[in-house]
């Protein structure tokens, strides 16, 4: 039997998007990652009770009240039908009842070693690649028919916050784990729901465009598409991340918090999104050998991040640098000019810069590569719900929707990914910034730092930006 939603969950979810989200960071998922217990997780699934349908009903009115149409489209009522089941299986997931003595234990925080003071998780602090309300979609009631989109400081404040540290001290109830277990696996559930989001999404935009017989989509469709996809990311973080811990309490990688990686190691990821950049295009264009990509990086760099995002920015990002090459000069060359990509650590940021021979770009349409459904491809292949779930099944290109959600990873923990290009001789594919501090208490400006070649090879390289800031 198919899922339908009723008018009383809708009006539930109406309610929970009038409700700011909770920005949580990096480093606050790290401090409290760290030791993982019955007591912490019961806290984590609490906060992740009350933040994940706020974030959910956000996109579930939003995708309800998309403009011209494009709400009616079969595979966005797919979608906003996913949000909308997800949302009412985290509401309706029944907690344990507690005796009073445990709920006050869970909300005694546990002290800092030495008994001075207690250990609340620091506080998040603004995005520096991100606008304040750039990919908010919720406003408070007082400035509803404001043009402002996202919320004011001072008018609603979040009376919520990441949770704290308990005190483990003594052993918890079974029904406390119990819950424990019964909230992971309704977030397994949802997690795999949501796999094909991206996909199912993209089928959405190009039913729309085919029905109104657009070439483009609008400035509307991409702010929207923009919030999407950044909230998505969101999700999944917040999602992926209690799923891990929750792992995690039986068996522990030291170099691991949950998906985040103490020790991100850029050569080792770098060189893996090589290997099955190249594989991909070998399989695409029946070549013997794809072009030969040239790594430049300390083997002993590393820092905090997750590796995932990492590896799917670089994936993307080296793909589309193959693909120009390999079209530029033709598949029947005997050698391709070498792609290199170079690794540079700097004070703040850490910059991987994409530089290739691949004809570069006409001026004029670089705006349209951070566009969605935009691609140089003749004819976009179908979509395979399955795709995005495994590199090997990811198709060389067609969907346009590479470098604008990598633009996204990127900026999520404070990153960014830029284009310049040089038309007629290489473009860079986008630069990576990943900043290197933990101190989440200071605003850092992000900067291309100058690669080790000389000034007429930079125009065209791709730096990608990867900072250690905040989520959102």
């Amino acid at each position: 039997m198919s899922w339908k939603k009723s008018e009383k969950l809708m009006d539930t979810i109406r309610h929970y998007a009038s409700f700011p989200a909770t920005g949580v960071s990096l480093r606050q998922m790290v401090q409290f990652g760290e030791k993982p217990s019955s007591g912490t997780l019961f806290r984590a699934s609490q906060f992740l009770a009350e933040e994940l349908p706020i974030r959910l009903a956000h996109r579930v009115q939003e995708l309800e009240t998309l403009p011209d149409g494009l709400n009616e489209m079969p595979s966005v009522k797919k979608v906003a039908d996913w949000y909308a089941q997800s949302f009412e299986e985290i509401t309706t997931l029944p907690r344990p009842n507690l005796a009073r003595d445990v709920r006050e234990r869970l909300m005694k925080p546990a002290q800092i070693t030495g008994g001075k003071g207690n250990q609340w998780l620091s506080e998040a602090t603004p995005n520096p690649s991100i606008e304040e309300g750039q990919y908010n979609s919720w406003t408070p009631v007082s400035q509803q028919n404001a043009v402002n989109n996202g919320w004011s400081k001072g008018k609603f404040p979040a009376t919520r916050r990441y949770f704290a540290m308990v005190d483990d001290t003594g052993d918890w109830p079974p029904e406390l784990q119990l819950y424990n277990k019964r909230f992971a696996q309704t977030l397994h559930r949802i997690k795999r729901r949501h796999d094909s989001v991206v996909t199912t999404m993209a089928q959405g935009i190009l039913e729309w465009k085919r029905k109104r017989q657009r070439m483009q989509i609008d400035n509307n469709i991409q702010s929207f598409l923009d919030r999407f996809y950044m909230s998505r990311i969101g999700i999944r973080m917040l999602i992926g991340q209690h799923i891990a811990l929750t792992d995690q309490s039986h068996y522990r990688d030291p170099s691991y918090v949950g998906i985040i990686c103490t020790k991100t190691y850029v050569k080792d990821l770098a060189q893996e999104a090589i290997e099955n950049a190249r594989f991909v295009c070998e399989d695409h264009y029946g070549l013997f050998e794809a072009p030969k990509i040239q790594l430049v990086c300390n083997p002993n760099l590393n820092f905090m991040y997750v590796p995932g995002h990492l590896s799917h920015m670089l994936f993307e990002t080296l793909k589309n640098s193959l693909r120009a090459v390999v079209e530029t000069h033709g598949q029947d060359k005997q050698e391709f000019p070498v792609t290199k990509v170079i690794v540079a650590e700097g004070k703040e940021d850490i910059t991987i810069k994409v530089s290739d021979e691949g004809g570069g770009i006409p001026r004029s349409s670089i705006p349209l590569v951070w566009t969605y459904m935009y691609t140089t491809v003749d004819r976009t292949p179908n979509l395979d719900p399955d795709f995005d779930k495994s590199d090997f099944k990811a198709p060389m290109a067609g969907f346009g929707y590479g470098l604008p959600i990598s633009r996204l990873y990127a900026r999520y923990f404070g990153g960014d990914l830029k284009l310049i290009s040089m038309e007629g001789y290489v473009h860079f594919l986008p630069p990576f910034q990943l900043s290197q501090h933990t101190n989440f208490g200071q605003q850092l400006r992000h900067r291309r730092l100058p690669p080790p070649q000389p000034p007429v090879q930079l125009v065209g390289a791709t730096p990608i930006a990867t900072s250690r800031h905040e989520g959102c």
